[in-house]
Protein backbone atom coordinates (compact mmCIF):
# COMPACT_ATOMS: atom_id res chain seq x y z
CA UNK A 1 0.00 0.00 0.00
CA UNK A 2 1.29 3.35 -1.36
CA UNK A 3 1.85 5.68 2.19
CA UNK A 4 0.91 9.35 1.31
CA UNK A 5 4.28 11.32 1.57
CA UNK A 6 2.46 14.11 4.15
CA UNK A 7 2.72 11.61 6.80
CA UNK A 8 5.87 10.88 6.79
CA UNK A 9 8.00 12.08 9.82
CA UNK A 10 11.42 13.57 9.66
CA UNK A 11 14.53 11.49 10.86
CA UNK A 12 17.63 12.22 12.80
CA UNK A 13 20.97 10.71 13.80
CA UNK A 14 20.98 11.92 17.32
CA UNK A 15 23.70 9.51 18.81
CA UNK A 16 26.51 7.39 17.45
CA UNK A 17 29.60 5.64 18.24
CA UNK A 18 32.35 3.62 17.00
CA UNK A 19 35.13 1.07 18.24
CA UNK A 20 38.25 0.64 17.48
CA UNK A 21 38.70 -0.81 14.48
CA UNK A 22 41.56 -3.90 13.87
CA UNK A 23 42.34 -7.97 15.08
CA UNK A 24 41.21 -8.50 18.78
CA UNK A 25 40.94 -11.96 19.22
CA UNK A 26 40.20 -11.74 22.91
CA UNK A 27 37.26 -9.86 22.35
CA UNK A 28 33.87 -10.93 21.63
CA UNK A 29 31.50 -9.25 18.69
CA UNK A 30 29.17 -9.14 21.92
CA UNK A 31 31.12 -7.14 23.75
CA UNK A 32 32.13 -4.48 21.01
CA UNK A 33 28.48 -4.57 19.87
CA UNK A 34 27.85 -3.54 23.63
CA UNK A 35 30.47 -0.98 23.85
CA UNK A 36 29.02 0.64 20.60
CA UNK A 37 25.27 0.42 22.11
CA UNK A 38 26.23 2.23 25.41
CA UNK A 39 28.65 4.85 24.17
CA UNK A 40 26.08 5.53 21.69
CA UNK A 41 23.00 5.98 23.85
CA UNK A 42 25.64 8.50 25.77
CA UNK A 43 26.35 10.54 22.78
CA UNK A 44 22.52 10.39 21.71
CA UNK A 45 21.29 11.42 25.97
CA UNK A 46 18.91 8.82 25.91
CA UNK A 47 18.35 5.79 28.27
CA UNK A 48 18.39 2.19 26.92
CA UNK A 49 14.74 2.03 27.67
CA UNK A 50 13.80 4.68 25.70
CA UNK A 51 14.85 2.40 22.24
CA UNK A 52 12.14 1.34 20.37
CA UNK A 53 13.60 -1.12 18.34
CA UNK A 54 16.64 -2.63 17.35
CA UNK A 55 18.38 -3.33 13.60
CA UNK A 56 21.49 -5.80 13.79
CA UNK A 57 23.22 -5.51 10.42
CA UNK A 58 26.24 -8.16 10.17
CA UNK A 59 27.05 -10.82 7.58
CA UNK A 60 28.80 -14.19 9.03
CA UNK A 61 28.32 -13.63 12.50
CA UNK A 62 25.72 -16.81 13.12
CA UNK A 63 22.28 -17.03 14.13
CA UNK A 64 20.56 -14.20 16.36
CA UNK A 65 23.97 -12.49 16.23
CA UNK A 66 21.78 -9.02 17.14
CA UNK A 67 20.24 -10.76 20.50
CA UNK A 68 23.53 -11.53 21.69
CA UNK A 69 24.79 -8.42 21.34
CA UNK A 70 21.70 -7.02 22.84
CA UNK A 71 21.63 -9.60 25.55
CA UNK A 72 25.21 -7.68 26.72
CA UNK A 73 23.11 -4.73 27.30
CA UNK A 74 19.75 -5.97 28.81
CA UNK A 75 16.40 -7.32 26.94
CA UNK A 76 13.54 -5.18 27.37
CA UNK A 77 11.44 -7.30 25.06
CA UNK A 78 11.78 -5.13 22.38
CA UNK A 79 12.26 -6.23 18.80
CA UNK A 80 15.29 -7.47 17.76
CA UNK A 81 15.73 -7.65 13.58
CA UNK A 82 18.56 -9.28 12.58
CA UNK A 83 20.16 -8.12 8.86
CA UNK A 84 22.49 -9.94 6.57
CA UNK A 85 23.14 -7.61 3.29
CA UNK A 86 26.84 -8.84 2.59
CA UNK A 87 29.04 -5.26 2.92
CA UNK A 88 25.56 -3.09 2.70
CA UNK A 89 24.24 -4.82 5.90
CA UNK A 90 25.03 -1.81 8.25
CA UNK A 91 23.38 0.36 5.09
CA UNK A 92 20.61 -1.93 5.04
CA UNK A 93 19.84 -1.71 9.46
CA UNK A 94 20.22 1.90 9.27
CA UNK A 95 17.62 1.67 6.01
CA UNK A 96 15.37 -0.19 8.66
CA UNK A 97 15.44 2.09 10.79
CA UNK A 98 14.97 5.29 8.94
CA UNK A 99 11.71 3.85 7.16
CA UNK A 100 10.44 2.78 10.85
CA UNK A 101 10.27 6.36 12.01
CA UNK A 102 9.70 8.04 8.89
CA UNK A 103 6.29 5.69 8.62
CA UNK A 104 5.72 6.45 12.12
CA UNK A 105 5.94 3.23 13.55
CA UNK A 106 8.80 4.04 15.74
CA UNK A 107 9.99 7.19 17.68
CA UNK A 108 13.37 6.14 18.66
CA UNK A 109 15.63 3.12 16.69
CA UNK A 110 18.85 1.86 17.32
CA UNK A 111 20.82 0.34 14.10
CA UNK A 112 23.75 -1.38 14.60
CA UNK A 113 26.48 -3.63 12.28
CA UNK A 114 29.33 -5.09 13.66
CA UNK A 115 32.11 -8.56 12.42
CA UNK A 116 34.83 -9.88 13.19
CA UNK A 117 37.00 -10.97 10.94
CA UNK A 118 39.14 -13.89 9.70
CA UNK A 119 43.08 -13.68 8.52
CA UNK A 120 42.73 -13.59 4.52
CA UNK A 121 40.32 -13.04 1.74
CA UNK A 122 37.25 -13.04 2.29
CA UNK A 123 35.70 -16.16 2.44
CA UNK A 124 32.40 -15.25 -0.11
CA UNK A 125 29.64 -17.50 -0.15
CA UNK A 126 27.74 -15.34 -2.42
CA UNK A 127 28.18 -17.03 -4.99
CA UNK A 128 26.39 -20.40 -7.31
CA UNK A 129 28.32 -23.37 -6.23
CA UNK A 130 29.79 -23.41 -10.04
CA UNK A 131 31.28 -20.08 -9.83
CA UNK A 132 32.69 -20.97 -6.46
CA UNK A 133 34.46 -23.98 -7.73
CA UNK A 134 35.88 -21.39 -10.35
CA UNK A 135 37.42 -19.02 -7.75
CA UNK A 136 35.03 -16.24 -9.04
CA UNK A 137 34.67 -15.33 -4.96
CA UNK A 138 37.87 -13.81 -4.90
CA UNK A 139 36.97 -10.36 -4.36
CA UNK A 140 40.71 -9.00 -5.53
CA UNK A 141 40.25 -10.96 -8.76
CA UNK A 142 37.29 -9.85 -9.61
CA UNK A 143 37.98 -6.11 -8.77
CA UNK A 144 41.25 -6.55 -11.26
CA UNK A 145 38.45 -7.56 -14.51
CA UNK A 146 37.14 -4.42 -13.98
CA UNK A 147 40.10 -2.63 -13.37
CA UNK A 148 41.24 -3.57 -16.47
CA UNK A 149 38.63 -2.63 -18.15
CA UNK A 150 38.65 0.75 -16.34
CA UNK A 151 42.32 1.51 -17.31
CA UNK A 152 41.46 0.16 -21.26
CA UNK A 153 38.12 2.52 -21.22
CA UNK A 154 39.59 5.88 -19.48
CA UNK A 155 43.76 5.59 -19.35
CA UNK A 156 43.86 5.30 -16.01
CA UNK A 157 47.17 4.35 -14.66
CA UNK A 158 48.52 2.16 -11.87
CA UNK A 159 49.92 5.00 -10.64
CA UNK A 160 46.58 6.66 -10.52
CA UNK A 161 45.12 3.98 -8.02
CA UNK A 162 48.42 4.09 -6.00
CA UNK A 163 47.30 7.71 -5.36
CA UNK A 164 44.06 6.71 -3.83
CA UNK A 165 46.03 4.12 -1.37
CA UNK A 166 47.99 7.35 -0.66
CA UNK A 167 45.28 9.95 0.12
CA UNK A 168 43.21 7.71 1.85
CA UNK A 169 46.06 6.56 4.42
CA UNK A 170 47.03 9.74 4.86
CA UNK A 171 43.42 10.39 6.18
CA UNK A 172 43.62 7.50 8.20
CA UNK A 173 46.68 8.60 10.02
CA UNK A 174 44.10 11.36 11.83
CA UNK A 175 41.54 8.97 12.72
CA UNK A 176 42.75 7.47 16.17
CA UNK A 177 40.00 4.78 14.96
CA UNK A 178 41.10 3.24 11.66
CA UNK A 179 43.38 0.09 12.02
CA UNK A 180 46.13 1.34 9.91
CA UNK A 181 47.37 4.90 10.84
CA UNK A 182 50.73 5.37 8.94
CA UNK A 183 51.25 7.20 5.95
CA UNK A 184 52.34 5.46 2.43
CA UNK A 185 54.05 6.51 -0.52
CA UNK A 186 53.17 6.23 -4.22
CA UNK A 187 56.41 3.92 -4.77
CA UNK A 188 55.66 1.78 -1.52
CA UNK A 189 52.34 1.16 -3.00
CA UNK A 190 53.28 -0.13 -6.49
CA UNK A 191 56.06 -2.12 -4.61
CA UNK A 192 53.64 -3.82 -1.65
CA UNK A 193 52.86 -7.70 -2.92
CA UNK A 194 51.24 -8.47 -6.34
CA UNK A 195 47.73 -9.78 -5.15
CA UNK A 196 45.64 -9.84 -8.65
CA UNK A 197 47.11 -7.93 -11.67
CA UNK A 198 47.52 -4.95 -11.43
CA UNK A 199 46.22 -4.72 -8.31
CA UNK A 200 48.85 -5.11 -5.40
CA UNK A 201 48.49 -5.39 -1.89
CA UNK A 202 48.46 -1.51 -0.65
CA UNK A 203 45.20 -1.33 -3.19
CA UNK A 204 43.20 -3.55 -1.42
CA UNK A 205 41.66 -3.02 1.72
CA UNK A 206 42.02 -4.69 4.91
CA UNK A 207 39.50 -6.83 7.10
CA UNK A 208 39.53 -5.95 10.84
CA UNK A 209 36.89 -6.42 13.80
CA UNK A 210 34.75 -3.92 14.86
CA UNK A 211 31.29 -2.61 15.72
CA UNK A 212 29.29 1.26 14.78
CA UNK A 213 25.83 2.38 16.64
CA UNK A 214 23.62 4.81 15.74
CA UNK A 215 20.47 6.10 17.71
CA UNK A 216 17.50 7.42 14.97
CA UNK A 217 14.82 9.41 15.79
CA UNK A 218 11.78 11.27 15.49
CA UNK A 219 12.39 14.36 17.32
CA UNK A 220 16.22 15.31 17.83
CA UNK A 221 16.66 16.57 21.47
CA UNK A 222 19.92 18.97 20.56
CA UNK A 223 21.20 20.81 17.88
CA UNK A 224 23.97 17.80 17.35
CA UNK A 225 21.43 16.00 15.96
CA UNK A 226 21.85 15.67 11.97
CA UNK A 227 18.94 15.12 9.54
CA UNK A 228 18.52 12.07 7.29
CA UNK A 229 17.63 13.53 3.88
CA UNK A 230 17.30 9.81 2.21
CA UNK A 231 18.17 5.89 2.94
CA UNK A 232 18.23 4.26 -0.16
CA UNK A 233 19.05 0.47 -1.36
CA UNK A 234 18.74 -1.11 -4.08
CA UNK A 235 19.62 -4.76 -5.54
CA UNK A 236 20.87 -5.67 -9.36
CA UNK A 237 19.95 -4.59 -12.53
CA UNK A 238 19.15 -7.19 -15.07
CA UNK A 239 21.84 -7.30 -18.13
CA UNK A 240 24.76 -5.27 -15.95
CA UNK A 241 28.04 -6.41 -15.90
CA UNK A 242 29.11 -6.21 -13.01
CA UNK A 243 32.58 -7.69 -10.90
CA UNK A 244 29.98 -8.57 -8.12
CA UNK A 245 28.36 -11.06 -10.25
CA UNK A 246 31.74 -12.67 -10.89
CA UNK A 247 31.32 -12.89 -14.72
CA UNK A 248 30.50 -10.71 -17.71
CA UNK A 249 26.81 -10.14 -18.16
CA UNK A 250 26.21 -12.61 -21.39
CA UNK A 251 22.67 -10.90 -22.01
CA UNK A 252 23.40 -8.35 -25.53
CA UNK A 253 21.23 -5.61 -24.07
CA UNK A 254 22.77 -3.29 -21.37
CA UNK A 255 20.72 -1.18 -18.82
CA UNK A 256 21.24 2.89 -19.47
CA UNK A 257 21.54 3.34 -15.87
CA UNK A 258 23.39 0.87 -13.19
CA UNK A 259 22.87 -0.41 -9.47
CA UNK A 260 24.85 2.76 -8.84
CA UNK A 261 23.62 5.11 -10.46
CA UNK A 262 20.35 3.98 -9.87
CA UNK A 263 20.96 4.43 -6.11
CA UNK A 264 22.28 7.79 -6.41
CA UNK A 265 19.34 8.83 -8.45
CA UNK A 266 16.70 7.75 -5.85
CA UNK A 267 19.01 9.11 -3.14
CA UNK A 268 18.99 12.92 -4.68
CA UNK A 269 15.31 12.86 -5.53
CA UNK A 270 14.31 11.77 -2.14
CA UNK A 271 16.65 14.27 -0.28
CA UNK A 272 15.67 17.19 -2.71
CA UNK A 273 18.93 17.85 -3.78
CA UNK A 274 22.12 16.48 -5.94
CA UNK A 275 26.01 15.95 -6.46
CA UNK A 276 26.60 19.64 -6.99
CA UNK A 277 25.13 20.00 -3.08
CA UNK A 278 27.19 17.36 -1.53
CA UNK A 279 30.19 18.56 0.21
CA UNK A 280 32.20 15.36 1.73
CA UNK A 281 31.97 12.23 0.62
CA UNK A 282 32.22 8.77 1.58
CA UNK A 283 32.40 6.34 -1.19
CA UNK A 284 33.60 2.52 -1.15
CA UNK A 285 36.77 1.38 -1.72
CA UNK A 286 37.36 -1.81 -0.96
CA UNK A 287 39.75 -1.71 -3.65
CA UNK A 288 41.75 1.39 -4.45
CA UNK A 289 40.69 1.90 -8.28
CA UNK A 290 36.77 1.32 -6.85
CA UNK A 291 36.73 4.72 -5.32
CA UNK A 292 37.65 5.97 -8.85
CA UNK A 293 34.72 5.13 -10.42
CA UNK A 294 32.39 5.36 -7.60
CA UNK A 295 32.78 8.95 -6.98
CA UNK A 296 31.86 8.96 -11.35
CA UNK A 297 29.07 6.56 -11.17
CA UNK A 298 27.60 8.62 -7.84
CA UNK A 299 27.10 11.68 -10.22
CA UNK A 300 30.43 14.02 -8.96
CA UNK A 301 32.10 13.90 -12.32
CA UNK A 302 32.04 12.69 -15.90
CA UNK A 303 32.93 8.70 -16.47
CA UNK A 304 36.83 8.89 -16.79
CA UNK A 305 37.52 12.35 -15.32
CA UNK A 306 38.28 10.83 -11.17
CA UNK A 307 41.89 10.15 -12.14
CA UNK A 308 43.02 13.38 -13.06
CA UNK A 309 40.87 15.86 -10.50
CA UNK A 310 42.57 13.00 -8.18
CA UNK A 311 46.03 14.29 -8.89
CA UNK A 312 44.68 17.73 -8.64
CA UNK A 313 43.92 17.86 -5.21
CA UNK A 314 40.43 17.78 -5.48
CA UNK A 315 39.26 14.76 -2.89
CA UNK A 316 41.60 15.89 -0.61
CA UNK A 317 40.58 17.09 3.06
CA UNK A 318 41.47 20.46 1.74
CA UNK A 319 39.88 19.68 -1.82
CA UNK A 320 36.76 21.09 -2.96
CA UNK A 321 35.09 17.48 -2.32
CA UNK A 322 36.87 15.76 0.19
CA UNK A 323 36.28 11.72 -0.13
CA UNK A 324 36.92 8.86 2.46
CA UNK A 325 38.27 11.64 5.23
CA UNK A 326 38.45 9.00 7.78
CA UNK A 327 40.96 6.85 5.65
CA UNK A 328 38.22 4.81 3.96
CA UNK A 329 37.84 0.84 4.17
CA UNK A 330 41.79 1.18 2.79
CA UNK A 331 43.13 2.59 5.75
CA UNK A 332 40.23 2.43 8.15
CA UNK A 333 39.75 -1.51 7.35
CA UNK A 334 36.82 -3.74 6.47
CA UNK A 335 34.45 -5.62 9.20
CA UNK A 336 31.50 -6.25 7.30
CA UNK A 337 29.05 -5.50 9.04
CA UNK A 338 29.93 -2.76 10.24
CA UNK A 339 31.36 -0.75 7.10
CA UNK A 340 28.75 1.00 5.77
CA UNK A 341 27.36 2.45 9.56
CA UNK A 342 30.79 3.95 9.43
CA UNK A 343 31.02 5.44 6.24
CA UNK A 344 27.57 7.44 7.60
CA UNK A 345 29.10 7.78 10.94
CA UNK A 346 32.05 9.90 9.88
CA UNK A 347 29.14 12.12 7.61
CA UNK A 348 27.95 12.44 11.14
CA UNK A 349 30.82 13.21 12.32
CA UNK A 350 31.90 15.90 9.89
CA UNK A 351 28.42 17.55 9.76
CA UNK A 352 28.77 18.28 13.10
CA UNK A 353 31.90 19.52 13.22
CA UNK A 354 33.59 16.64 15.35
CA UNK A 355 36.07 15.23 13.28
CA UNK A 356 39.10 16.52 14.94
CA UNK A 357 42.23 16.91 12.75
CA UNK A 358 40.14 15.53 10.07
CA UNK A 359 37.46 18.06 9.94
CA UNK A 360 36.51 19.70 6.09
CA UNK A 361 35.77 22.88 6.26
CA UNK A 362 31.81 23.54 7.05
CA UNK A 363 29.66 20.84 5.06
CA UNK A 364 26.01 21.07 5.61
CA UNK A 365 25.34 17.93 2.84
CA UNK A 366 27.15 14.60 3.27
CA UNK A 367 26.71 11.48 1.45
CA UNK A 368 27.75 8.03 2.22
CA UNK A 369 28.06 4.82 -0.39
CA UNK A 370 28.37 1.20 0.41
CA UNK A 371 28.62 -1.85 -2.09
CA UNK A 372 27.56 -5.28 -1.27
CA UNK A 373 27.50 -8.86 -2.76
CA UNK A 374 24.06 -9.66 -4.23
CA UNK A 375 24.55 -7.14 -5.50
CA UNK A 376 23.34 -4.18 -3.30
CA UNK A 377 23.98 -0.45 -3.73
CA UNK A 378 23.08 1.85 -0.43
CA UNK A 379 23.10 5.70 -0.95
CA UNK A 380 22.65 7.79 2.32
CA UNK A 381 22.41 11.11 2.17
CA UNK A 382 22.63 13.56 5.48
CA UNK A 383 22.23 17.31 6.02
CA UNK A 384 22.96 19.42 8.43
Amino acid sequence: MMVNNAQWKDVYVQGTYTTKWGFFPGVSTSSMGAEAIVAALKDAQIKWGEVDAVFAGSVYQGTASGHRVVGEVGFTGIPIVNVENACSSGATAFRLAYDSIRLGQYKTVLAIGFEKMPRGPIPSTAFPSWQLAMGFNVQPANYALETMEYMHQYGATVEDFARVSVKNRRNGSLNPNARFQKDVTVEEVLQSAMVASPLRLLNCCPLADGAVAMILTNKPTSDRAIRVASSVLVSGVYGEESYQSGITASVHHYPSEGIVEKSAREAYEKAGCGPEDVQVVQAYDSMGPGELWDIEKLGFCARGAAPELLREGVFDLTGRLPVNTDGGLLSRGHPLGATALAQIHEIVLQLRGEAGHRQVSDPKVGLAHAMGAGPNSAVTILQR
